[in-house]
């Protein structure tokens, strides 16, 4: 005796298919875990890819601003100090933080603060392999490095004018 039920098909119908039947199904429930996994393997890529773009913003930004502040100074004592707190709030206005921030600027030929020489502003950030959004990132994978430089201005008054522009 048969153990299927018996196929019911109209007449002079070869190819009709016969829905109740399970014959010629295919497999695959198991491929699904494998697409969750590479969707959020990829999911995690485009972030962190996403991430290191944005800190590359920041970096630009405090960059820029940094060497802006800096050339602006009436002196080399403030100058600095300038530099380092305008960085800090491009940074934070950025979303980032500042503490992970490295600043450093540097005159051109180690030249001291004078009208017509150029400084330069380097900010490097640390991100992170990994970042998940509420838990944080672990791992330092990248250094996002940005430099900026600019000129003091060469017709600037209270500055020695011993450099030539």
């Amino acid at each position: 005796m048969r153990d299927r039920p018996l196929r019911i098909v109209p007449a002079g119908c070869r190819h009709c298919i016969d829905w109740r039947d399970d014959r010629g199904q295919v497999a695959g429930i198991e491929a699904l875990p494998f697409g969750v996994l590479i969707f959020v393997v990829g999911a995690l890529l485009v972030t962190n890819a996403w991430s290191v773009i944005d800190a590359k913003l920041a970096m630009a930004a405090a960059s820029r601003e940094a060497v802006r502040a800096y050339v602006e100074a009436p002196d080399v004592a403030t100058a600095g100090a300038a530099a380092q707190r305008t960085a800090e709030e491009a940074v934070v206005a950025h979303g980032r933080n500042p503490a992970a921030m490295r600043l450093v600027v540097h005159h051109e030929g180690d030249a001291p603060y004078r009208r017509c020489v150029r400084v330069t502003a380097t900010a490097r950030y640390e991100v992170p392999a990994l970042s998940l959004p509420w838990i944080g990132g672990y791992g330092h994978a990248f250094e996002v490095v940005a430099s900026h430089s600019e000129i003091i201005d060469p017709y600037r008054a209270g500055l020695p004018a011993e450099g030539g522009c």
